[in-house]
């Protein structure tokens, strides 16, 4: 394989007979080559340019390879990064891979093969940039962040980008919003919905920081509004974080107008403790309420655990319920149920007046949908 003449290499290593070695190999290859002998000097020259490809020593003092490999993808995604040890343990080999390390070698590195890989790392490293134009084209970005890396930046971005919109949920009788459901978003394109941000989430261990921003946020905005309720949806394994607990939390200061709304992305036998959570949560002024009925998630074992005061019917149950006489009679034997439960019951996803009007007569008159008002900054009108 031939080298390609624009391709620029960033060479990484403090000892300087390595170094001037590597960069005679490479510039001989046809690469344009630029040298540092310090990670935090690496992290400086990609602030000025991007590289085609990578090649760090690990072992430096101050900022070490995988230190630097961290920082490269806080600024690019696809620069493929090759390091190199004199020092190889299972340990760093693991490092490596799971930051997204093109190649781990081992010193001493034959020059012939430190050109054939970075030839190669240069090559992968346009088809990733390619790839990801092409995915961020169809608006399927957060499919790209498959090393951990990549993914705890994307990560970090959507956490600082994080914002929350506002949907109106109206008694439709009365024409009027009776709450408000708060609706995670965030800034950052690689995580591009609310899904592939509780992904990441999960695949890092950090749902308990994506909790306590949510919450910390919503506390922040809701505390001095006037609107009579709001919905917060929890992940299950937000239940096991006792800061939700705390009565100096941010969302406790409010709880009397919070209702908090579980979607059962994992079972709630996970939680240990949850009779005496829940039952603590309501002494603080919470309410609960499941999501997602009918979407296949909220079974009879997490209805019985929670004993909601709401259930919400997902929008797969209200998308053409107008013309459908199945949706008809499981919408309306929920409804006739949940009233004998004394539990209310919301419709959400309600597009169109005909599905409006066909909920309205099963007697659910609760709805949240694009039809009223969609998610957008505090806090949008409802239309009726």
């Amino acid at each position: 394989m031939s080298a390609q003449p624009q391709a620029h290499v960033l060479i990484v290593d403090d000892e300087p007979a390595l170094i001037t070695a590597y960069a005679r190999a490479l510039t001989a290859a046809g690469f344009s080559v630029t040298k540092t002998h310090d990670g935090r000097d690496a992290v400086a020259q990609l602030t000025q340019q991007r590289f085609d490809a990578i090649v760090s020593d690990i072992a430096m003092p101050e900022l070490d390879g995988i230190g630097l490999l961290r920082e490269v993808r806080g600024r690019d995604l696809d620069v493929p990064v090759v390091l190199v040890t004199g020092s190889p343990s299972m340990a760093t080999a693991m490092q490596a891979i799971e930051f997204g390390a093109l190649k781990y070698l081992q010193k001493p590195v034959e020059l012939k093969q430190l050109v054939a890989v970075v030839e190669q790392a240069v090559s992968l490293g346009r088809l990733a940039r390619i790839k990801r134009e092409a995915m961020e084209h169809l608006g399927a970005m957060d499919k790209q962040l498959g090393d951990r890396a990549s993914l705890e930046v994307g990560f970090q971005r959507a956490l600082d980008g994080l914002w929350m919109a506002y949907q109106p949920i109206v008694r439709y009788s009365h024409k009027r919003t009776i709450a408000f459901e708060a609706l995670l978003r965030s800034s950052e394109t690689t995580l591009p919905h609310p899904g592939a941000i509780i992904d990441a989430a999960e695949r890092l261990d950090r749902l308990t920081d994506l909790g306590r921003a949510v919450r910390r946020s919503v506390a922040t905005t809701v505390e001095k509004s006037p609107i009579p309720e709001v919905f917060v949806n929890l992940h299950p394994r937000d239940l096991a974080d006792d800061e939700l607990y705390s009565p100096s939390a941010p969302l406790s200061r409010i709880a009397h107008k919070v209702v908090l709304e579980i979607t059962e992305r994992v079972s709630l036998e996970e939680i240990k403790d949850l009779q005496s959570r829940v039952a603590q949560l309501r002494q603080m002024g919470f309410r609960l309420a499941i999501d997602d009925i009918g979407a296949g998630y909220a079974g009879l074992t997490s209805i019985a655990q929670l004993e909601p005061e709401v259930m919400k019917i997902d929008m797969a149950l209200v998308r053409d319920i107008d013309v459908d006489s199945t949706k008809q009679k499981l919408v309306d034997a929920l409804q006739r149920l949940c009233e004998d439960m004394d539990v209310m019951v919301i419709a959400e996803g309600v597009e169109t007046k005909p599905e409006r009007d066909t909920l309205v007569r099963l007697g659910c008159d609760a709805l949240q949908g694009y039809l009223f008002a969609k998610p957008d900054h505090p806090f949008p009108d409802a239309r009726f």
